[in-house]
Order: structure tokens, then C-alpha cells, then sequence
């Protein structure tokens, strides 16, 4: 068995601050700021998100995807609609995104609700993407157990074959998720591990003319 002491394993944090007259009152605005400082300084995979959901058992499962697309309506990605973690949002949408900068000392909690994005915006997106990517979404039965990697190759050389001279239709079981947030943490790594935190928490939404109202509070490190 591997014995590891990781106890000295530590660094500062000291490459910038994150003070409460820096914050814009909304926090898709905020949450843009970041993720533009983050393309800018060239982060390797700078949309990726830990998504956390939870299981019938009330066990959390969590798992690295990308970020395509945000707006104030919510964070959007896209999987297969009957995969562990699709199952897992049909039973309880509430879920949790995760995005890490190491190299910024930043990183991003977004809670809320899960929905379905419309089947004309997944087929959209589905078929701007590249094509061995289309295959391999209709030849994966994502998050089932398979004999062998070549199972795998198999059933997309069999999709590859059958759509060989026709455009990949977008498969029913695969499309887009958007979490509607209703709160944020946006967290700064300081010096002493005094870090800075901030939280933006939904107050209210009108219905009508689609206001939000944030509430922003600093957290204890």
C-alpha cells in the first residue's frame, strides 16, 4: 500500500486581492471578468467545470466537463441524457459547478437547478461540432460497462460506416444541461490563508421583467 505525507506540500497565495468595491453587483458580469482574465492569461482549459450531483442514495458524484455556453439565463454544457450523471439530474436537478485557476488563486462555486436546454439548440450545437466528435456521442453508451476499449472502437467504426456519406443525426439520448444559478462564491487565495471571499445569493427574480437582485456578503476564510 502507498504511504505519501503530504503535509508539506503548501504554497502562498499572493497574486492579488478581491475586495468588496471590486465586485460588480451582478455576478454573471463578475463571473465574465474572471473567465476573460483566465482566457487572456492562457489558462490550459479555462471552461473546465466540476460538475456535482447526488444519487438516489444521497451519495455526491462529481466529474470534469466543459462549459459551452453563458448568459444571465444559466451555465450550459452537454452528455448523454442516460448517463450516471443524467440519472442522477432526473431525480434531483439541484447540482453544484466547481471552476479552479491554480494559476490565477481563483476559483468559482456556482449552486442551482438544472433544466433541459431545447432539443433545437442541442441539435445546433451538436452539429457544429466535429464529426468524429458526433460519432463518438451516437456510438457511446455513456457510464455503461463495456468488455473492452474494443467494444468501442467497434460500435464507432459501425456508426462511421452507416452515416459514411450522410450528415450524424443528433441521438435523442444526448444534449445540453444549463444550471440556473441561485448563488455564487467567488473565492481570491491570499497570503496566511486570510483568503478572500465572496458570496452573491438570489434574493428575488420578477418574473415579468426578469430582474434579479443579488445579495453579496464576505465569508470567513
Amino acid at each position: 500500500m502507498p504511504n505519501r505525507d503530504y503535509h508539506q506540500e503548501r504554497r502562498e497565495y499572493d497574486l492579488k486581492q478581491l475586495a468588496r468595491e471590486e465586485l460588480s453587483l451582478d455576478p454573471f458580469v463578475q463571473f465574465s471578468h474572471w473567465m476573460d482574465e483566465a482566457v487572456t492569461q492562457q489558462i490550459i482549459d479555462p471552461t473546465a467545470m466540476s460538475v456535482a450531483t447526488v444519487d438516489n442514495n444521497h451519495k455526491p458524484h462529481s466529474r470534469v466537463v466543459l462549459l459551452k455556453e453563458v448568459d444571465d439565463s444559466g451555465f450550459v454544457f452537454y452528455t448523454h441524457y442516460d448517463s450516471a450523471k443524467g440519472q442522477q439530474i432526473e431525480n434531483n436537478p439541484h447540482a453544484c459547478l466547481l471552476f479552479f485557476w491554480p494559476q490565477l488563486d481563483q476559483q468559482i462555486r456556482i449552486e442551482g437547478t438544472l433544466e433541459k436546454i431545447s432539443r433545437q439548440q442541442s441539435e445546433a450545437y451538436f452539429h457544429s461540432r466535429p464529426r468524429d466528435s458526433q460519432l463518438a456521442a451516437a456510438s457511446s453508451t455513456q457510464s455503461t460497462i463495456v468488455p473492452g476499449r474494443k467494444t468501442l472502437e467497434m460500435n464507432y467504426s459501425i456508426q462511421e460506416a452507416e452515416y459514411e456519406h450522410i450528415e450524424v443525426p443528433c441521438p435523442d439520448h444526448w444534449g445540453g444541461y444549463r444550471l440556473v444559478p441561485n448563488q455564487f462564491e467567488f473565492w481570491q487565495g491570499r497570503p496566511n490563508r486570510l483568503h478572500d471571499r465572496f458570496t452573491y445569493t438570489l434574493e428575488k427574480h420578477h418574473p415579468d421583467t426578469n430582474h434579479q437582485a443579488w445579495l453579496i456578503e464576505r465569508l470567513a476564510p
